[in-house]
């Protein structure tokens, strides 16, 4: 197995650095001050939610899962029913952070 020397390391590190600043930066200086069609700002709206919705099912839904017991993996599901049921009620993220974190310590002493 080859490994990868300082200089390598050094030089993918800034050709990273260069296409992350790249990606991040460049657009803001692109589109600073025009206005955008309606379409995209609507589909821009859904990337938050939809990256933290990718989050929340990678930590909820596992390979395996279930191996250890139908309980063990349903207490998370459950939490988040919880969640959901409380955010649907409230609109308050305090309140569904507090809800999920109090059902799943409930849940994890069943």
């Amino acid at each position: 197995m080859a490994t990868m020397g300082w200089g390598d390391f050094f030089i993918v590190l800034v050709c990273c650095s260069v296409t992350m600043l790249v990606c991040r930066v460049v657009p803001l200086f692109v589109l600073k001050g025009k206005e955008l069609p309606q379409g995209v700002e609507q589909a821009l709206g859904f990337i938050p939610p939809a990256a933290f919705a990718a989050l929340v099912a990678n930590d909820l839904l596992t390979p395996g899962m279930f191996d250890a017991g139908l309980w063990p993996a349903a207490a998370p599901l459950v939490a988040a029913l919880v969640v959901a049921a409380v955010a649907w009620k409230t609109k308050s993220l305090l309140w569904c952070a507090v809800s999920g974190v109090a059902a799943y310590a409930l849940l994890t002493l069943i």
